[in-house]
């Protein structure tokens, strides 16, 4: 894996209504890494993803992604960054009036000058990534939950973002979709070169796809590296979350 830093969040505090939500959260997203910020709910990961995604403005602490200052950012500069990003939302966010492949096709029409011809075999060929190639004319309702995260996922790498970030896209998946789901976000990392921002709670999904951990609780970070080292080291709340006890034997992991 390359070692470069691709997000640097430093010193991010947040509060909402007097209530502090994150708590001087300093992390790194590294290049061609799958990075799973996790935590027990409430814990801040979903204010932590808004504030990366410029959601929120960092009010407190600083955000640098791709090299860029998120504060510093003229109106330009934020359009032209976020399209180097990518968003896969866990309720899909697919217009029910569109077909699958207009759905996936509206990034381009609004962010560049293709022809339709262009357009139609670009959406074709994510389709074909995330393994739904016959899916270009169907509307999403005739899509099944699998189907419709898939649809999701190709719509949010159209553009061929460097970063990918997925806001608990397992959720609602039986386990050999959810299994099937992973299999297809390890095989676009290898294949596209992207860097992937996932949060989730799901324990499975973590070890499967993980290569490095962000664990928040009540808005402060208690831990950060690598997944290995999250499964060897006695931080109690890491711990906890993986009932490592009971499910997984350390031992068993070298």
């Amino acid at each position: 894996m390359a070692a470069n830093s691709i997000i640097q969040v430093r010193n991010l505090s947040a509060s909402f209504d007097g209530r502090e939500v994150l708590s001087d959260v300093s992390f790194d997203v590294f290049d061609r890494e799958i990075t799973v910020i996790l935590g027990s709910s409430g814990a801040g990961k979903s204010v932590l993803l808004k504030h990366i995604l410029g959601l929120y403005e960092a009010r407190e602490g600083s955000i640098h992604i791709l090299g860029r200052d998120m504060s510093g950012l003229e109106e330009k500069d934020q359009k032209q960054m976020y399209l180097q990003m990518g968003v896969f939302y866990q309720n899909g966010g697919l217009l029910n009036s569109l077909t699958v492949g207009e759905n996936i096709a509206l990034p381009l029409e609004q962010h560049t000058n293709l022809n339709e011809q262009l357009i139609a075999r670009i959406v074709l060929t994510k389709l074909q990534l995330v393994n739904l190639p016959n899916a270009y004319h169907l509307y999403p309702s005739q899509l099944s939950g699998g189907m419709l995260k898939r649809a999701a996922l190709a719509r949010a790498i159209v553009m061929d973002p460097p970063l990918l970030f997925c806001d608990e896209p397992g959720a609602g998946l039986d386990p050999i979709s959810l299994a099937s789901l992973d299999k297809l976000i390890l095989n676009l990392r290898e294949q596209m070169g992207v860097s992937i921002v996932i949060i989730t709670h799901e324990v499975s999904s973590i070890l499967r796809i993980a290569d490095r951990l962000v664990f928040l609780d009540q808005g402060q970070m208690v831990f950060e590296g690598t997944l290995n080292e999250a499964l060897k080291k006695n931080v109690e709340k890491v711990y906890q979350f993986f009932d490592m006890g009971r499910l997984f034997p350390i031992d068993d992991l070298e």
